[in-house]
């Protein structure tokens, strides 16, 4: 692998999170890499992207699919690179010393961005499209 660089701060040195790592309807056979407990919903590239960007990360969005993932749907697909450590080799930030410091932090974040709370309380009825149409909605 000499064509890989020793630069930490070089993109392909970036650490790889699949949606799938703390996707909390994942087994551990499908891919699932935290407690269920600690995983959240269905989670997609955008809201880990959003969540570390907001927390300071250096990220970036790659239309890749992981492996383990049989469902090609474009809300399945893609993948977040981000920068653990600096070229000198310290860490970016001190409370993200490996990837799984990543993937709980963002599991932990994810259910609080409005995204996410607005669609619980009924929100936007646009915020329903494209998630299998109506759901258990009866007409009186």
């Amino acid at each position: 692998m000499a064509h890989l660089s020793q630069n930490p701060a070089d993109k392909e040195r970036f650490v790889c999170l699949y949606p799938v790592y703390i996707n909390s309807k994942k087994t551990l056979a499908e891919g699932r890499r935290i407690p269920t407990e600690k995983a959240v919903e269905n989670p997609s590239c955008g809201e880990i992207r959003d969540v570390l960007t907001a927390a300071g990360m250096n990220v970036y969005v790659e239309n890749k699919m992981h492996p383990r993932e049989w469902n090609r749907d474009v809300q399945f697909r893609g993948r977040v690179r981000v920068q653990l450590k600096q070229s000198d080799g310290s860490l970016c930030q001190d409370k993200f010393k490996c990837r799984k410091d990543v993937m709980v932090y963002v599991a932990e974040m994810i259910p609080k961005l409005k995204t996410r709370t607005q669609k619980s309380g009924g929100g936007d009825p646009n915020s329903q499209q494209g998630e299998g149409g109506k759901k258990k909605k009866k007409k009186k």
